[in-house]
């Protein structure tokens, strides 16, 4: 009985643990599939994950290689570009040097064709010459003939007394000629005669004008010379229209130059290219932004510079355009003083000369100092400046004895009072002592002297003397040597004379003088 329980219960057990045994089977299969799942899950998410980590690895590196080939391909189109440009700005340089060398070599053919015209021309007259020297010795041989025959005296003194006479009747006919002339000239061409005084004087004073018109502007670089010439030249004809001043581009290095007559407009000109070249913007629009701003400024700065020259001497009651004419002789020099500078040293000599002479002190500068103020405007007027510059005192209501000392004060005018005298007398000194002007006193001295000796060579010359600086040179002749009628002639040559063998500023005056004098002795 107890056997078979217990064998029961071993049966039983057997069962159980059987059944246990499936049951955890059964369960570890399950989880062991789960696991398997979970596992093989999380491997495709590894594999899905790297997959995409590799994707984005390529991604990034892609990227990454595209940026730098973007990054080295633009510095390369950057240098390609500035390379383009420098090469541009060197071929708007060389094409305008091209051009500058066409104008001159055109200008070289011309010359030359002028002179080959001016030799044909000579060599013409040179036979004209020759032809009519062989008719006149054959009319003297005539001559001599038929003195021969009516007179006992030889052929040398026939040839004496001939010559003698020819020369008396041709000095006559030529003074009366010339008289002629000038009385002409003086009724039906006043206006064309002062005109043809005016370019004398400027071509006489052409050195000193190239030493004084031109100024140099500094570059930060030779590339600068293309962009200031512009494509097919349109910035550098936009700015000498606008300026008025000529640009020469030439090959001195980081450097170009203005060149103009007016000292005004090119010191706007220097003022705007200096602003561009800052600036770095240089096109046509902006090259007239800039120079019209440059022009209005330059009006306060005239107006400043005048209004200082004024208080200096001490004046009051001043124009205002008078002031701006003032103003603009700082930008105007002659020998290297400048001007206004001059006009203010003549106001205070003047002031000098009044307080020893007892007269109007306050007149006297103003006189003195107004006494140039037509070269203020002498570029754009034609006439002496002398006779401008008292137009422009009488046009703005300056005192009479102020306009007469002005258009007088070179005797472009009679004087009819002390006040041009003094101004003159002021002007000379001023501008004659050494150190004023960029002539040495040797140079001074030299320039006289020759001035002397030119006229000193002529027949008949007694003595000769510069005086008022060299603007003016008197003859004196002797009677018994030149006759009235040929002063006219005589001054004429010597004057030709001047202007063929010396440089000077201004003007001179050639007064030639004959006085007739009788001496007796008492005993």
């Amino acid at each position: 009985m107890d056997t078979g329980i217990l064998l029961l219960f071993i049966g039983l057990g057997g069962v159980i643990a059987g059944v246990f045994f499936g049951v955890g089977f059964f369960v570890r299969k399950i989880f062991a599939e789960r696991l398997i799942r979970t596992a093989e899950s999380k491997a495709r998410e590894i594999l899905v994950n790297a997959k995409r980590e590799a994707e984005d690895t390529v991604k990034k590196a892609d990227k990454e290689a595209k940026q730098y080939l973007f990054k080295i391909q633009s510095e390369f189109d950057t240098k390609v570009a500035e390379e383009r440009r420098r090469l541009e700005n060197l071929e708007k340089v060389l094409s305008h040097k091209e051009g500058q060398i066409d104008q001159k070599v055109d200008l070289i053919e011309k010359r030359e064709k002028e002179a080959l015209y001016r030799l044909q021309e000579a060599v013409s007259k040179e036979k004209i010459v020759i032809d009519r020297e062989r008719e006149t010795e054959k009319l003297l041989q005539a001559q001599r003939e038929a003195l021969k025959k009516i007179s006992n005296i030889n052929a040398e003194e026939a040839k004496r007394e001939f010559l003698k006479r020819l020369e008396i009747d041709m000095r006559a006919d030529s003074s009366k000629i010339i008289r002629e002339i000038e009385k002409e000239a003086h009724e039906l061409a006043d206006q064309k005669a002062k005109k043809i005084l005016s370019l004398a004087i400027q071509r006489a004073a052409a050195a000193h004008t190239i030493e004084s018109t031109v100024t140099a502007v500094a570059l930060p670089n030779e590339e600068m010379k293309g962009r200031i010439i512009g494509k097919d030249g349109k910035n550098i004809r936009t700015f000498e229209t606008l300026t008025g001043v000529d640009l020469v581009i030439d090959e001195t290095p980081n450097q170009v130059t203005l060149s103009a007559f007016d000292g005004v407009r090119r010191e706007v000109a220097r003022l705007s290219l200096e602003e561009l070249v800052k600036d770095g913007r240089i096109q046509p629009a902006r090259i007239e932004e800039v120079v019209q701003k440059t022009k209005r400024n330059m009006e306060n700065v005239l107006k400043e510079e005048g209004e200082k020259a004024i208080s200096e001497v001490g004046l009051s009651n001043v124009h205002p355009e008078i002031v701006k004419l003032l103003g603009r002789l700082r930008y105007r020099s002659s020998y290297g003083q400048n001007v206004l500078d001059h006009s203010i040293e003549v106001a205070f000599i003047m002031n000098v000369i009044a307080g020893e002479m007892k007269i109007d002190p306050v007149l006297a500068r103003r006189a003195g100092l107004l006494h140039d103020l037509g070269k203020a405007v002498s570029s754009d007027v034609e006439g002496p400046h002398a006779l401008i510059g008292g137009e422009l005192a009488r046009r703005y209501g300056e005192h009479p004895d102020v306009i007469h000392a002005v258009e007088a004060h070179h005797e472009d005018i009679e004087m009819k009072s002390y006040w041009p005298m003094l101004v003159q007398a002021a002007d000379a000194v001023s501008a004659a002592r050494p150190g004023a002007r960029r002539e040495s006193f040797e140079t001074y001295i030299k320039r006289l002297t020759s001035l002397e000796e030119i006229a000193d060579k002529h027949p008949g010359v007694e003595k000769s003397y510069a005086i008022q600086a060299g603007r003016e040179l008197r003859v004196v002749v002797r009677p018994d040597k030149v006759p009235e009628d040929t002063l006219p002639a005589l001054a004429r040559e010597i004057t030709k004379k001047i202007q063929e063998n010396l440089t000077f500023p201004g003007q001179i005056k050639v007064v030639v003088i004959r006085e007739t004098r009788v001496e007796d002795v008492a005993k």
